[in-house]
């Protein structure tokens, strides 16, 4: 059975830096033989959270299509910005709608058992460090298996080379590493049930 991993940033800025660290990731996931979809979450734009428009409406659209997604894989992984110190508005919100159970669906069914990587970048001395200590709390919480490696590449406007890639060699094997453990992690998960 081949391991597919959701692949998506928290960021909606076309030349996000956490986008191009996730491609890093994404590399690596494939390396191992991992089927990855990358999500732009800008494609699924979701109102934010309300319990009276969920209550009124349903769940949107746009999270019932993310939460489609989710269910369709096995594995996560997740380039995190820092705004602020913290994870960004729009990851936020989209992890908060897909843990809304439709009828009939179990709690949390599209986050439990997941295994997640977890990489960040930003132009801080950091690099994002602070907001992934969130990411993987939320995460966490919500029955997601996050893997220990993680990448936090600071200085961001001066780490990537103009094809995207990473200049720093140690930084861009580490980033290929989380996403080459997640793919491991998930198919020998998935190779036990």
């Amino acid at each position: 059975m081949t391991t597919k991993i959701l692949a998506f940033a928290g960021s909606t800025r076309t030349a996000s830096w956490n986008k191009k660290l996730l491609a890093v990731a994404v590399a690596g996931a494939r390396a191992e033989g991992a089927e990855v979809t990358s999500l732009d979450l800008r494609d699924l734009p979701m109102p934010l959270y309300d319990g009276d428009l969920e209550e009124r409406e349903g769940i949107p659209p746009q999270a019932r299509e993310f939460k489609r997604l989710l269910l369709a894989h096995q594995g996560l992984l997740i380039a995190s910005p820092e705004y602020n110190s913290s994870i960004t508005a729009v990851l936020k919100n989209a992890i908060d709608w897909a843990s809304r159970a439709e009828p009939g669906e179990a709690p949390l069914a599209c986050f439990a058992g997941k295994i997640a990587g977890l990489v960040a970048a930003s132009p801080g001395a950091l690099g994002g460090l602070r907001g992934l200590v969130t990411v993987r709390s939320i995460l966490g919480n919500i029955r997601v298996l996050v893997i220990p490696e993680q990448v936090a590449v600071s200085k961001a406007h001066e780490a990537f080379a103009a094809d995207g890639s990473l200049v720093d060699a140690k930084q861009r094997d580490a980033v290929v590493g989380v996403g080459r453990r997640v793919a491991q992690l998930t198919a020998a998960i998935a190779s036990t049930h």
